[in-house]
């Protein structure tokens, strides 16, 4: 396949920069909003539809685990025929699948239709971010548009709870998705007036093999987590899928070392800066997606709150990293990404800590502190987990280093789903208090490993090795 070389990106009006920021929020908004506004919404699907709490898991990860094991490939692609028209695409895909979410008559095909869902995401969040790392070529202007992008982002996972408990207290759990197509029928035409069509100067191949492999290596390790409750962490079943997942990863690592261009540049991972920052992004989205989970079991079902209720609960850990986003960018524009994760691990381990002895009669005071300073820790981390990672490739790469990242928070969601739903599979209500303490604890642990990823973050500029699309 012979290389196809484009020109440079014009620069843009100050103005119509920070527009193209705006444009590329909005369609964060509705992939953050999608991850998270199903939560509290579970209760009553598994009532419309009769669904299990492993089949409620399912419904979850299946827009996590398609988003996840595509973000690469949709960079990539992005990357290579234009980012604005495949962030389109993303968007129309998206649109479409949310109304047949709306529309679905079981379990199975609710599953299938945010399994689509997941992959028109896939062609929002990587490339939203590589339009706005082409867009703002000044590192400082960068970090303070990445601060606020996170802060979006942020806000639209966090807010997603308090929006589905509203939407389910005046309407049906099928208003959680005939939600996404006002927003995206606006997003479509801001970006037909104001984003500009961009794409790598060198055109990258696409990495089929590759792909499939790491299709595999996710999918198989949630399946495990999600199944594993019921079949048995030692089962026949359970010890095949972790022979596929280890024979996978060894056949991706192995494809990825040899192939010119491969979908994963593996040597990234040599650099502690860089995966630091992918570790980061697994522990902080594990964390949230853990915490809102819990969550929705334990005020629904242990204390009988309603979905609404249960949805404002999370109002200060929405706020906590909306406030905090945008402040840890400037932070690291100013100083660098060290202190806003240091801020951001100590916050997170406070409040995992805060809730190793819950009990079905905890201070509500105390659940408000305890989610108030998650949300704090998840607001500092975005901006300097993704900038890190975006400094470890060329701009012209823009597409693929945001991609890792994303996939990173996005196996971080379906690991925190996956390990919160294993703790309260077939758990009465009453002892549901008291079974989810193991995952207040690992909340706890992401927030340690955020202290150490602090001690690794200084990022290094590019370098040529990484810029050249033929070196290796």
């Amino acid at each position: 396949m012979t290389a196809t070389t484009f020109p440079a990106q014009p620069m843009l009006s100050a103005r119509r920069r920070w527009t193209v920021l705006a444009v590329c929020c909005l369609s964060m908004f509705l992939v953050g909003l999608d991850t998270t506004i199903v939560n509290v919404g579970l209760p009553a699907i598994g009532r419309g539809l009769n669904v299990d709490t492993r089949g409620l898991e399912w419904i979850v990860d299946a827009y996590t685990l398609v988003l996840a094991s595509l973000l690469i490939s949709s960079g990539a692609s992005a990357d290579r025929f234009g980012r604005r028209r495949v962030f389109q695409c993303g968007l129309a895909v998206f649109g479409a699948a949310s109304l047949l979410c709306a529309l679905a008559p079981s379990a199975g095909d609710l599953i299938a239709a945010r399994a689509l869902q997941g992959i028109g995401a896939s062609m929002l969040s990587p490339v939203a971010l590589a339009i706005v790392v082409n867009t703002m070529p000044d590192p400082k202007e960068r970090a303070q548009a990445i601060g606020i992008w996170a802060s979006v982002f942020g806000l639209s996972m966090a807010a997603g709870p308090v929006t589905g408990g509203a939407l389910l207290a005046w309407l049906d759990w099928r208003a959680l998705f005939w939600v996404n197509a006002p927003v995206v029928a606006v997003a479509l035409l801001l970006s037909a007036v104001f984003v500009p069509e961009s794409r790598a100067q060198r055109a990258r191949r696409l990495d089929l093999p590759g792909q499939l492999l790491l299709t595999a290596v996710l999918a198989v390790v949630v399946g495990v987590l999600i199944e594993g409750p019921r079949t048995g962490w030692t089962s026949p079943a359970a010890l095949a899928g972790y022979a596929w997942a280890a024979v996978a990863t060894a056949g991706f690592v192995w494809v990825e070392s040899r192939r010119s261009e491969p979908l994963m540049d593996l040597r990234l991972f040599g650099r502690p800066a860089f995966s630091g920052a992918v570790a980061g992004a697994v522990a902080v989205f594990a964390a949230l997606n853990m915490t809102l989970l819990l969550n929705t079991f334990y005020l629904q079902h242990t204390r009988n709150w309603t979905a609404l209720a249960a949805g404002m609960a999370t109002l200060p850990l929405a706020i906590g990293a909306t406030v905090c986003a945008p402040w840890s960018g400037r932070m690291v524009g100013r100083m660098g990404p060290r202190l806003p994760l240091l801020l951001a691990g100590g916050f997170i381990m406070v409040g995992g800590l805060s809730l190793v002895r819950l009990t079905p009669h905890t201070n509500v005071v105390l659940l408000l502190a305890a989610y108030a300073f998650i949300g704090i820790g998840f607001g500092f981390a975005n901006a300097p987990i993704t900038n890190t990672a975006v400094n470890g490739l060329p701009p012209t790469r823009a597409g693929v280093a945001g991609a890792i990242t994303s996939t990173a928070r996005q196996l971080g969601s379906a690991l925190g789903i996956a390990l919160a739903g294993g703790l309260v599979t077939a758990t009465s209500p009453t002892g549901l208090a008291h079974a989810s303490r193991p995952g207040w604890i690992l909340v706890a642990t992401c927030g340690v490993l955020l202290l150490l990823v602090a001690h690794v973050s200084q990022p290094k500029q590019a370098t040529t090795d990484l810029a050249s699309p033929h070196a290796r």
